[in-house]
């Protein structure tokens, strides 16, 4: 679970609600069921109009993801390097065949780092490696980061359609003026909210959203390029102690591992 996430979203509501309960006492007026749909379904409408409808579904799925815990944080990258250098060292005493054995229980459920421990096994060059490798990182990055545009283009629909309702309810309400004007402010009212849903949904759900989409599929981005140099240092037979540094040189000094110390 990430609280901070779970804090931010539940604040920013919070803020929201607390100006409506101290400025007024008549709440039912935020309430447009109406205005609801014109936002919501407008902003789904263009999604599934611009995008593959399974796409729009997996972009969903992934925004309700963000309430959970991020899988990488830094002591996992400092965890990444300690697991090579300990393969470094099989594969300085036994050769290569020795890093299947070794990375036999660590790769599983892992199939990034599956692939790149077989390429090594296979006995590629580093340069051979390396060149799979990256190109697995950036087509995957580039997979993954098409939700993220799906849901950017839901934070940018959502005010239209907001200001598309507002603009239809100043229409009814104008081609009404003949009758009670009394009922003109209620009417303006109920058309300021279509706006007001769509601001609410674009700059509270969607657009912060994808920003943190975005960011964790930047972390798996640096991780995967932390490991796959690992393991290009690997198919090199590069001593354990040059792996270390090699790969110390990505992270912040802050969370440097230290060969010396680890366990062997």
């Amino acid at each position: 679970m990430s609280l901070p996430t779970i804090i931010g979203f539940l604040g920013a509501m919070g803020l929201f609600l607390s100006a409506i309960v101290t400025a007024t006492d008549n709440y039912a007026i935020f309430i447009s069921l109406s205005s609801f749909v014109m936002v919501a379904g407008g902003t789904l409408a263009a999604a599934f109009i611009s995008y593959e409808p399974r796409y729009v579904m997996m972009a969903f799925k992934v925004m309700a993801k963000i309430f959970g815990a991020p899988v990488i944080g830094r002591g996992v990258l400092k965890n990444e390097v300690g697991r090579i250098i300990r393969w470094a060292y099989s594969v300085q005493k036994n050769g290569i065949p020795a890093l299947e054995a070794e990375a036999k229980k660590s790769v599983k459920g892992d199939k990034f780092l599956k692939f790149g421990v077989d390429l090594v096994i296979s006995g590629y060059t580093g340069q051979e490696v390396r060149e799979c490798l990256d190109n697995t990182i950036e087509t995957s990055f580039g997979r993954n980061t098409v939700l993220v545009d799906i849901i950017k283009k839901m934070g940018a629909a959502a005010p239209a359609f907001g200001m598309i309702g507002t603009l239809v309810g100043l229409i009814i309400m104008l081609g009404s003026m003949g009758g009670d004007p009394s009922s003109l402010g209620a009417g303006l009212a109920v058309a300021l909210c279509t706006t007001l849903y769509g601001v609410i949904f674009s700059q509270i759900v969607f657009l912060p959203a994808a920003t943190k989409i975005m960011q964790r599929e930047q972390i798996i981005r640096f991780r995967n390029y932390l490991v796959a140099e690992g393991l290009v240092l690997l198919a090199d037979k590069k001593s354990p102690r040059f792996i270390q540094d090699k790969m110390n040189s990505y992270l912040d000094p802050a969370i440097h591992f230290d060969i010396d110390k680890m366990k062997k």
